[in-house]
């Protein structure tokens, strides 16, 4: 299997209408949120489920042909009664190997984690991180309030009552980065690498549970250097363009992006680049220095910029 020899730096937009992108728990399940700039927040957590998802549902990593994903939800039965496994049991399955986990579970080869194995607890800094992701505009949170189908209990007139919270429409972008040196320590491929970007777009695009369907990945933009380096904050260094308020836009129509801060630090640096992988959804439109500029699903060199 090819190494990973060069650093990348991953840049993610995707939309959200009228769904919650990541409910909080602890607050009724409303989506995490930013009040001080109304911007609504989604936790790097939240990413790395949808991509681990994909890899289960659609390329084979389910405990099957040596491919598996540690971090998921399994179970065991003791006697008549079934239990949620623990982390320790967990790595019971693969006879309390780091080694066996790190071969077979891709998850801990490109996020790390925690192992804990009785003789010891290893732990993996995970060659991939993600900082939170954020909305590049403002949004706002709105209440659906509806009926259920069912009553609460028996010998009930009435049915149930339900309140939704969700983002009218959002446009959320992600930074990341896949650390080189990391990737030696866990054993993370090129193939990982290119599973990983699979999974950021398609997972994405496969959310279609009831609170997830609506969103769907505009830009996947991966900068490849030629040294040790990144540089840093890409979804900072985007604009949005619109006519309309923060608070009325509700699709890709309703504005562009503005890649002059993105692309004036990319120029500065191109020393230190090698190329850039560029995956977009045509409804997206960009501009640089006011004029409408045309970015392509294709491998540029930094010269092309």
């Amino acid at each position: 299997m090819a190494e990973i020899r060069n650093r990348s730096e991953i840049l993610f937009l995707y939309e959200i209408e009228n769904a919650n992108p990541n409910g909080d728990p602890l607050n009724e399940n409303r989506p995490r949120f930013d009040s001080e700039e109304n911007k609504v927040l989604v936790s790097d957590v939240r990413l790395k489920r949808t991509i681990r998802d994909y890899w289960f549902e659609y390329k084979g990593y389910n405990g099957s042909d040596e491919k598996d994903i540690f971090v998921r939800e399994t179970k065991y039965s003791d006697g008549k009664e079934e239990y949620i496994s623990s982390g320790s049991r967990r790595a019971e399955l693969f006879k309390e190997s780091s080694d066996k986990v790190l071969e077979t579970c891709i998850d801990v080869r490109v996020f790390g984690g925690v192992l804990p194995i009785k003789k010891d607890t290893f732990t993996y800094t995970g060659p991939v991180q993600f900082q939170m992701g954020k909305s590049l505009h403002q949004t706002e949170i709105i209440t659906e309030q509806g009926t259920g189908a069912f009553a609460s209990g028996d010998k009930k007139k009435q049915t149930t009552f339900r309140t939704e919270y969700k983002i009218p429409y959002a446009l959320i972008g992600f930074n990341g980065i896949v650390n080189e040196k990391a990737a030696q320590y866990t054993k993370m491929t090129a193939a990982d690498r290119e599973l990983l970007l699979e999974g950021i777009w398609n997972g994405t695009k496969n959310l279609i549970s009831r609170s997830k369907f609506g969103q769907n990945p505009l830009l996947l933009f991966t900068v490849n250097y030629n040294e040790p380096y990144y540089i840093g904050g890409l979804r900072q260094r985007l604009k949005i363009n619109s006519e309309k308020s923060d608070l009325q836009i509700r699709s890709t129509e309703d504005y562009k992006v503005d890649l002059t801060g993105l692309l004036k630090e990319i120029k500065a640096q191109k020393d230190k680049i090698e190329s850039i992988e560029v995956q977009i959804d045509s409804r997206l439109e960009f501009l640089n220095n006011g004029e409408t500029y045309n970015l392509e699903n294709k491998t540029y060199q930094v010269n092309d910029f």
